[in-house]
């Protein structure tokens, strides 16, 4: 009888017995620090999961913001936003429904408007790239209404007209994101008329449209939203840990300030809540330069902080569209990056035409 052939190893066999090498010198030399790596993941993860989302106002909000989303779609949203956006969309050869997620999201939330928006696309049968496209532009948009406000005292109290800014930084990425992202990146796009789409205003009674909202928000809340924030923030827990993550943040205000963003609110925006860097802003804007506040504010106004770019989006898209989730994760990254370019060209080139003092 002939002896079966050994089964040769593969490379994450390699690398199992790699991390089963570190683990037992760990153990060995240092017992305390599988413990303390852990400690602090979930140290980092109770900070944000628990003492914002649960304890604080945000899960409500993300609730309330599904709860009003579902409203204004019923309310015939979604059908007048294409119609409005048909021309352009036309004149881009894409569907129109890639404008809808950054519409919704100026008007609540970013997870809300992919949990809405992202429906309709697969409805309307916009191709992959399309849905990329979608998800680049919604990023690109503010997805808070304090965040707005904020950023509007903000530039008020540092002497910019606010006017041109709302309708170039918050409004234009509408058509100038999917114009570019068309062109360049994502061009398996494809002219629909108004015709060939069907209606989207669900036709859910009054009740039934408010109470169902409310559970879809609460589930998306606690089966996306926590994890994806949990997975991202015990990352961070762990580099901070090693000693990484300070290096990190260093690094951030360095490339803030040559950037000419803010480097304190920037880095809230980008590691914390867009939110309340406004509200810090608002308090600062007037001692510091024009340029860094126009900054921060678009900046601010789009789809961060990271957690969002890099576990929100991607699960509740993957769960919502034809996206999986790193198509989902590279789009958004895409058009993060496209808002960082956005508010550097905005604050060198558009402060000194806006002030008005």
């Amino acid at each position: 009888m002939s002896k079966p052939a050994k089964r040769p190893f593969s490379n994450i066999e390699i690398v199992g017995f790699c991390v089963l090498g570190l683990v037992l010198l760990g153990l060995f030399f240092n017992p305390g620090f599988v413990g303390g790596i852990f400690n602090a993941m979930v140290n980092r993860v109770k900070a944000v999961v628990v003492d914002i989302y649960l304890m604080g106002t945000l899960a409500v909000a993300i609730i309330t913001s599904v709860i009003m989303g579902r409203v204004l779609e019923r309310l015939g949203l979604t059908d007048a936003l294409l119609r409005v956006f048909m021309p352009v969309a036309s004149w881009l050869n894409i569907n129109p429904t890639v404008v809808v997620p950054g519409v919704y999201n100026i008007l609540g939330d970013i997870n809300a408007a992919g949990r809405i928006a992202a429906p309709v696309l697969k409805k309307a049968g916009a191709t992959k790239d399309e849905q990329k496209i979608a998800v680049a532009t919604m990023v690109n948009s503010q997805q808070s209404f304090s965040t707005f406000m904020l950023g509007l005292i903000a530039l008020t109290a540092a002497g910019i007209w606010a006017f041109p800014v709302v309708i170039i930084a918050i409004f234009g990425p509408l058509v100038i994101v999917p114009l570019l992202l068309g062109k360049t990146i994502y061009r398996k796009t494809k002219r629909v008329e108004l015709a060939e789409l069907p209606a989207f205003t669900p036709k859910t009674g009054a009740l039934p449209t408010l109470f169902g909202a409310g559970r879809e928000g609460a589930e998306l809340v606690f089966l996306l939203i926590i994890p994806a924030a949990t997975v991202v923030f015990a990352i961070i827990g762990a580099l901070d840990f090693i000693g990484i993550w300070k290096s990190i943040e260093a690094g951030l205000t360095s490339g803030l300030q040559a950037l000419s963003i803010d480097p304190q609110t920037g880095i809230l925006s980008v590691l914390a809540s867009p939110t309340l860097a406004m509200s810090i802003l608002k308090d600062n804007a007037a001692n510091l330069a024009p340029a860094m506040v126009l900054g921060s504010f678009v900046l601010a106004a789009s789809g961060l902080p990271l957690q969002v770019v890099f576990g929100q989006v991607p699960a509740v898209w993957a769960a919502n569209s034809d996206l999986n989730e790193r198509e989902a994760m590279e789009a958004a990254v895409i058009g993060s990056v496209f808002r960082v370019i956005t508010a550097v060209v905005l604050a060198l080139v558009l402060t000194p035409l806006l002030m008005i003092r």
